[in-house]
């Protein structure tokens, strides 16, 4: 089992923020990360009328784009399930670490990002797989809350809860 650690919350809590944060801070340790991210609604790393938009638009199923630099492999789902993040997570290549964004629902360990200005109640106490909150502003919770701009603390807390 790979070990993961996921960061939640909802639209504009600083998610996105706290990962770029987070694999900056950690990698800076000599860890290696890789990250997963879900997205909610359809999107497209490709675009309409490169060659490899072309080659999925035909009805490959799989399309592998490599270059000296990086490669990367498209699958098309068609009428397919989506894949669940157990199946998504044997796809990486072996890290010290992969960090997820969204997958709330999921049972892995989780720090949520917080920001008051949403106006969205806390996912913690419903969730006990939420170990730590990141926030904005003072909260009471029963787990440890830490501020969404202490990255260190942050990582601090989730590679010593994972034992790393």
């Amino acid at each position: 089992m790979k070990q993961v650690y996921g960061v939640v919350g909802w639209k504009n809590s600083g998610k996105t923020g706290l990962m770029e944060r987070l694999v900056t801070e950690i990698t800076s340790r000599g860890l290696t990360v890789s990250t997963i991210k879900h997205a909610h609604h359809s999107f497209d790393v490709d675009q309409p009328g490169k060659d490899s938009h072309r080659h999925r638009e035909a009805g490959a199923s799989e399309v592998l784009l490599a270059s000296r630099a990086r490669w990367a492999l498209m699958r098309e789902l068609r009428e397919e399930n989506e894949p669940s993040l157990s199946e998504l997570l044997e796809k990486l290549a072996p890290v010290d670490l992969v960090l997820i964004e969204g997958y709330k629902r999921d049972k892995h360990p989780k720090v949520e990002a917080h920001r008051a200005v949403t106006g969205n109640a806390l996912i913690a106490p419903e969730d006990p797989t939420v170990r730590a909150i990141a926030s904005d502003t003072a909260l009471e919770s029963d787990r440890p809350v830490m501020d969404l701009d202490d990255t260190k603390k942050i990582a601090d807390f989730i590679l010593s809860d994972l034992g790393i």
